[in-house]
């Protein structure tokens, strides 16, 4: 007799976290953090406990070291302070019966010298310039070219990510997932759409992955690869980081790479983040064939598109971003199929508590 497919609402463990359901919150930058320590703060420690019901956090991007910083006010996990302040964030949502992992990042090239340490130029895998603006301190500005690593800082990067994952792991959180997607550093090293170099980081594919996978390494001694993640996306267009050339080899060398590593979970942004779902060049389901952890899906899921994509094998969990803004309780609402508060776009981005936990559960709403 053929097992049953798991629900959405069944419980599933991931590596060595145990989830109650596969309705997984999504990271979401959201620029609340300390402006002075890039520390999270009791409003975040908050707003994270609101949603302890998701079977899983990810948290928001929290960047390695302070060269990673491409947002205002967006916590970093490489001090003290900023230590603390996740320790603030874990223990409220794990009082509140909940998990949650962090993500790790860097943005690379998507900044500007006004939130680069002495008004450097930002790094990247080659000299590189990322489409659009950045709002700084010194107000909007364009983003200018960044500057390529040299060999020995990008060694020194594995460990600005082993630093991170020791501070993340001394707060308390339940594991890590890297950011390898949405065109930051990791993915400036992986796309030959960047990576021009020509040492052991660049030309084939295996030195274009080689960053990645050190950091990958770097967490799994830390956390064990049991509670270990990553996030890619093989064909996003977000912040105008140009595709890959062959998006299909390039990705699933890497999947197959990671599930030698046997991590917990591989966090896929499936097409384009946030506009579009098609693949257009990568087929998920073959990454989904090849990788023997969990597969978290993700990108403007519906309640029913979750529900088929558990029940013909397509995903392990769905991780839901957008909504987890308004509805706090989301697991809880999707369970109960009852409706969903719609969030508002201009309170996004800070500063306070207004459009980030105000929101109020369904049995007050």
């Amino acid at each position: 007799m053929t097992a049953a497919a798991p629900s959405l609402f069944s419980p599933l463990r991931i590596g060595a976290i145990d989830c109650p359901n596969r309705v997984l919150m999504a990271p979401l930058t959201r620029c609340r953090a300390d402006a002075d320590t890039l520390a999270p703060r009791a409003l975040n420690a908050a707003y994270y406990a609101q949603r302890a019901g998701a079977g899983l956090i990810v948290s928001e991007a929290t960047q390695v070291e302070p060269r990673g910083l491409g947002y205002m006010r967006t916590p970093g996990c490489y001090s003290n302070a900023q230590r603390d302040g996740w320790r603030l964030v874990a223990d409220a949502v794990h009082a509140a019966g909940g998990r949650i992992v962090a993500q790790m990042w860097h943005v690379g090239a998507v900044s500007h010298p006004d939130l680069q340490p002495g008004g450097l130029l930002p790094v990247s895998s080659s000299e590189y310039t990322a489409v659009g603006s950045i709002h700084g301190p010194q107000g909007k500005r364009d983003r200018i070219a960044a500057r390529a690593l040299a060999t020995e800082e990008v060694r020194a990067m594995v460990g600005a990510y082993r630093n991170a994952a020791q501070v993340l792991k001394d707060a308390g959180l339940d594991g890590v997932e890297l950011h390898s997607a949405n065109g930051y550093l990791l993915e400036q090293f992986i796309r030959d759409s960047v990576n021009r170099r020509d040492d052991a980081y660049g030309g084939s594919v295996q030195n274009r992955i080689r960053l990645t996978l050190e950091c990958i390494d770097a967490a799994i001694e830390v956390f064990g690869a049991d509670r270990v993640g990553i996030r890619l996306s093989p064909v996003t267009d977000a912040n105008s980081c140009p595709q890959d050339s062959n998006p299909q080899a390039t990705y699933m060398a890497l999947v197959e790479a990671l599930d030698a590593r046997r991590i917990a979970f591989i966090h896929f942004i499936e097409g384009n983040t946030g506009v579009e779902r098609h693949a257009r060049g990568f087929d998920f389901g073959a990454a989904r064939r090849a990788f023997r952890g969990t597969y978290i899906a993700n990108n403007k899921y519906s309640r029913q598109m979750a529900i088929d994509a558990l029940a013909s094998g397509a995903a392990d969990a769905v991780a839901f971003g957008v909504p987890y803004i308004s509805n706090p309780d989301l697991a809880h609402r999707l369970a109960l199929d009852a409706p969903l508060a719609a969030a508002n776009t201009k309170t996004f981005y800070g500063p306070e508590a207004v459009g980030y936990t105000d929101y109020p559960a369904l049995e007050t709403a």
